[in-house]
């Protein structure tokens, strides 16, 4: 996974969670709470932050950092959608409850991420390129809550935001999934015949994207881009690991590791350029790129045949 992907996933998981606490003040000054409720509001995003964050940090080193993200993000999904389905302060009350106890093992277990990305020379670019998001994040969110509010409305708004906790929970979700069943898949298809389909389904997903307007059709395309991403890193160390000449795997890692540093540094510049262009540019430009892949892997693999 590179440290751009996990600065998308950081920064839409902040989007949801800064947005909320605008919106649940102003909701609440909507419903005639006093200053002293709207002051215990914003202080229950930090209450589960303020007693479990040791702890999100010790289960984090314990069994790793995708069931943390996960259930965070469920979590702060819940927590979003609670004001969108029931209005009133019980709701309220809930809705920063559960967004501070989900995004405490979210946040930890994501800078635990960053922090096992690459190598150490590696470690100050990749920080600084997630501090980068979590700017944008502190900009966007509030300003996507101010918006929703002003053109449609609370409930609208929290549920726009739960949408958005929606899609990274599918995403990490089929990542999961995918990882467990990866013995099982190669087993039968083949690890190149595993990527092969992963790089197909992600091309799919990528491509559909910009035509998807609908919160549960785009979970479920990133429920797909989940399942093909996820498999893909395991998948190519694998393959490179197995097809590298006797006594020279660790070269052939090195390698791989090349390319993905080359497309770190292109990928940002190419994509950020069609990126004034608007965001449907980019999708497809990756479909088509995941897409060409396909086409050679099947190619390959019909020529092993």
């Amino acid at each position: 996974m590179t440290v751009y992907l996990v600065v998308l996933l950081s920064v839409l998981n902040s989007i949801g969670q800064r947005g909320s606490k605008v919106a649940v003040s102003l909701y609440a000054l909507e419903l005639g709470s006093g200053s002293f409720t709207v002051g215990l509001l914003a202080a229950m995003f930090a209450a589960f932050p303020l007693l479990l964050a040791v702890h999100a940090g010790r289960i984090s080193d314990r069994v790793g950092v995708r069931y943390p993200i996960l259930l965070g993000t469920a979590t702060m999904a819940c927590g979003l959608a609670l004001p969108a389905l029931a209005g009133g302060l019980p709701a309220l009350f809930l809705c920063p409850a559960l967004i501070g106890l989900g995004h405490i093992f979210f946040h930890v277990s994501i800078h635990n991420l960053v922090g096992s990305l690459g190598a150490a020379e590696d470690r100050t670019r990749n920080f600084a390129t997630f501090a980068l998001g979590g700017s944008i994040a502190a900009f966007a969110g509030p300003s996507l809550a101010g918006f929703g509010i002003e053109i449609a409305g609370y409930r609208a708004t929290f549920a726009m935001l739960a949408v958005i906790g929606m899609i990274l929970s599918s995403y990490a979700l089929a990542g999961f999934i995918v990882r467990a069943l990866m013995h099982r898949l190669a087993k039968r298809f083949t690890e190149a015949g595993v990527l092969t389909g992963s790089l197909f389904l992600a091309a799919l997903a990528y491509v559909a994207v910009p035509a998807l307007t609908d919160g549960a059709l785009l979970a479920f395309a990133a429920f797909a881009l989940g399942l093909a991403l996820g498999s893909a890193q395991p998948l190519t160390i694998i393959l490179t690991y197995n097809h590298a000449p006797k006594g020279r795997s660790g070269e052939a890692l090195g390698m791989r590791l090349m390319a993905n540093k080359v497309t770190q540094i292109a990928v940002p510049l190419v994509f950020g350029g069609l990126g004034a262009l608007g965001a449907a540019p980019v999708f497809l430009s990756t479909g088509v790129f995941l897409l060409a892949g396909g086409v050679l892997s099947l190619r390959e693999l019909r020529n092993q045949a």
